[in-house]
């Protein structure tokens, strides 16, 4: 059976071979009837692109780098799929590379990454997206990227945040309206922004219901599981033990909810525990947990889609875009008695 290339499929649909390289690519300058005419002939055709010979023809290798470093697994599985999504849509690979922020090669690890794999270009997670060193390094190598999550205001480089402040401050005010004041704050990692946002949202909607901010109540997590043990434990030994226990993901927030339930504690009945993110564990506990549902999956993917975008044409405006977190309250918080 003879091969099916991109020039069969041009003659078939009656439009140029630029044209069909337009659809197959996503590109702008493609009329939706042509459009939908070109993609019938890859279905009737059975055509797939070879991505090598694509790669040669476009000097592009089709492959986005996304870097993470970040102890969640639910965080990265959701930024996967959000930006798999994209990359499905406009036939791009899509490279997942672990890395340390700290690490002293941070900047030759970057460099040797982007020699052997080809990457067109980068999606920046937290925190690697408020790395100015790394955001500068490829700024200076010319290389695409994106950022997701990043408190950094860079009107040159694309950007898909959310407002953590905002939710932070919606969900501790959900606490202070269910009558609690007492309330302590389990912090994030601090190498992310988030981790300050989601604090200040705290602190401002202390100050706008007139409760003094006390700094007793404050716990030092890294948005990890352990972490939200260590801090439940300091947290839970307070005297007054506080009402109501905010930490900042769910998962340092489902640790808190294990220990009080070990000591005896009812949750909500003697203290409400609400997180951040709406990760899978916030509602497959019990009671499920009250949080900010936080759009990784819809942040990663316009980020990814606009990083091609801008791969694909170098005028393509500079995108960003700040998207909702939104409250969600389930069993894991009530009136304080």
């Amino acid at each position: 059976m003879k091969k099916v290339t991109i020039n069969s499929v041009a003659t078939y649909a009656g439009v140029s071979k630029k044209t069909v390289s337009r659809v197959l690519n996503n590109e702008p300058n493609v009329s939706p009837a042509t459009r939908e005419k070109v993609l019938k002939v890859f279905k009737e055709l059975d055509y797939t692109p070879n991505p090598i010979a694509r790669g040669l023809a476009r000097n592009r290798s089709f492959i986005i780098g996304c870097l993470y470093d970040n102890p969640s697994k639910s965080y990265i599985t959701r930024v996967q799929s959000g930006a798999l999504e994209a990359c499905h849509k406009h036939h791009y690979n899509l490279l997942i590379h672990p890395c340390e922020l700290r690490g002293e090669e941070l900047i030759a690890n970057i460099e040797h990454l982007l020699t052997t794999s080809r990457l067109d270009g980068m999606v920046l997670t937290p925190p690697f997206s408020d790395s100015q060193e790394l955001i500068n390094f490829l700024k200076k190598k010319k290389v695409h990227f994106a950022r997701v999550a990043s408190a950094i205001d860079d009107a040159e480089s694309i950007s898909v945040r959310s407002n953590d402040e905002q939710g932070a401050y919606e969900i501790t005010e959900h606490l202070i309206e269910l009558g609690h004041s007492n309330i302590a704050f389990i912090k994030g990692h601090p190498d992310h922004s988030a981790t300050e946002q989601r604090f200040c949202g705290y602190q401002r909607a202390l100050a706008e219901h007139n409760i003094t901010f006390n700094p007793k109540l404050v716990a030092e997590g890294n948005f990890s599981y352990h972490s939200g043990a260590d801090s439940a434990k300091e947290i839970l030994d307070l005297n007054p033990r506080p009402s109501a226990v905010f930490a900042s993901n769910d998962y340092m927030a489902a640790a808190v909810l294990k220990l009080a339930t070990q000591r005896q504690l009812k949750v909500p009945e003697d203290i409400s525990i609400a997180g951040f993110d709406n990760a899978p564990i916030a509602r497959h506990i019990w009671p499920g947990l009250t949080t900010i549902a936080q759009p990784v999956e819809e942040m990663t993917r316009q980020a990814v889609e606009q990083l091609i975008l801008q791969i694909s044409d170098e005028q393509t405006p500079v995108y960003q875009a700040t998207l909702e977190a939104k409250l969600i309250t389930r069993e894991s918080t009530a009136n304080y008695k």
